[in-house]
């Protein structure tokens, strides 16, 4: 063989080499996303959304770092909806779910349907490492796990709710799970989802494919039971705060201490830099705990601003804009079209999904007005609103 013919011979095979690359090369350049989701954080029981009694400093810092929305909605005033929304990029009701998923048939609202096809199954065909840590609430058995449905890993709970944040049962039953398997571990649930969520970006680190983590918090999702060290701590800053006022911000300071704990986790691994990372709660606070929702009216299973209005925040270093604000009107329903976006896979949105990208917004870059919001929640005799330009209706 000549030199010539060598030559092209070795590049052909280089060619071929790069063309059948594994996802997870084809995505290394990818950012690595995490959302962080609380379970009924009131759009006022942070200290930068205004609350005076309460300190959430790694919260606080977490928005400074990127974009904070100041008109960002859940889909539903209780829980499973909204979750259903951000993995399906749908109206929750259009995929089996218009309200709370229970243990018992009598009580229960909704069941996923097989054929929305989930954010971390999109994720992974762009070569992602999909993960779910903490709270499930969309499914108590198959198909409708999160190994079921697309998550390569899974480590916390199947129900809507824990009876106790140290027993961990609900009904009496033990729906805590290490994938498939039953697992029954001590200590507090906050504490324990923020071990698990440091243990897993601990085991990307160094890997190829980048990591789609959800780190579902189940706080401060009634009972309001804060570690007593931390209640005491409140009350000691706080002379005259009522006692469940005291409780209510005590468990929130806990877990706004464990979502510390978790980005400087990233930090040291040297990952923060390139992941996207986005925190929200699932619906406005629970009033009757001590909730509170800034000065909007109503609160959880509310279709008023104070039961749909949550504190939310998206963060990428050196492409969203440290400290930046938006007003732009957008849901849950908007993170699936988004991220695919950003992380150039637009083309990968499942037909026929209700949600938008709002990019453009995050990028600092005009973004197209949506003509309308849509919300809907089944219980309490059904409730409806709707948002166009200034105003909405319910």
């Amino acid at each position: 063989m000549n030199l010539s013919k060598l030559f092209r011979t070795t590049l052909v095979a280089l060619a071929a080499l790069g063309l059948a690359k594994p996802a997870s090369s084809l995505a290394a350049d990818k950012p690595n996303i995490l959302i962080i989701l609380v379970d009924d954080l009131g759009y006022g029981d942070l200290s930068c959304y205004g609350a005076k009694d309460l300190q959430s400093p790694n919260i606080d810092s977490l928005m400074a770092d990127g974009m904070r929305f100041d008109s960002f909605y859940a889909n539903c005033p209780v829980c499973s909806p909204t979750r259903a929304a951000l993995l399906s990029g749908t109206y929750p009701d259009l995929v089996g779910v218009p309200g709370v998923i229970r243990t018992h048939p009598e009580n229960n609202w909704g069941w996923l349907s097989q054929k929305a096809t989930l954010l971390p199954r999109t994720l992974k065909g762009a070569g992602y490492h999909t993960s779910i840590i903490g709270k499930w609430h969309l499914g108590l058995e198959e198909p409708n796990t999160p190994n079921g449905r697309g998550f390569d890993h899974f480590k916390g709970f199947l129900c809507d709710m824990i009876d106790d944040y140290y027993k961990h049962r609900r009904h009496g039953i033990n729906y805590f799970r290490e994938n498939r398997r039953e697992i029954d571990p001590p200590g507090h649930a906050t504490d324990l989802i923020t071990e698990w969520g440091i243990d897993h970006v601990n085991s990307r680190k160094g890997k190829e494919a980048p990591f789609f983590m959800y780190l579902a918090y189940n706080a401060p999702h009634t009972p309001i039971q804060p570690p007593q060290d931390w209640l005491e701590k409140v009350k000691a800053r706080q002379p005259g705060i009522s006692d469940k006022r005291a409780r209510l911000v005590a468990l929130i300071e806990h877990m706004d201490h464990g979502i510390g704990r978790v980005i400087d986790a990233l930090k040291k691994n040297g990952q923060y830099k390139n992941t996207l990372t986005i925190f929200s709660s699932d619906n406005g606070g629970q009033v009757s705990v001590g909730g509170t929702n800034g000065n909007h009216r109503g609160g959880k299973q509310d279709m008023y601003e104070g039961g749909l209005k949550v504190p939310t925040c998206a963060v990428w270093p050196g492409k969203i804009k440290a400290g930046s604000t938006s007003g732009f009107v957008t849901g849950f329903e908007d993170w699936m079209p988004t991220l695919l976006d950003l992380i150039g896979e637009k083309s990968s949105a499942p037909a026929g999904i209700d949600g938008i990208s709002i990019a453009n917004t995050l990028l600092g870059k005009k973004q197209r007005p949506r003509k309308f919001l849509y919300r809907e929640f089944s219980g309490y005799g059904g409730q409806q609103a709707v948002w166009a330009g200034r105003w909405k209706a319910v």
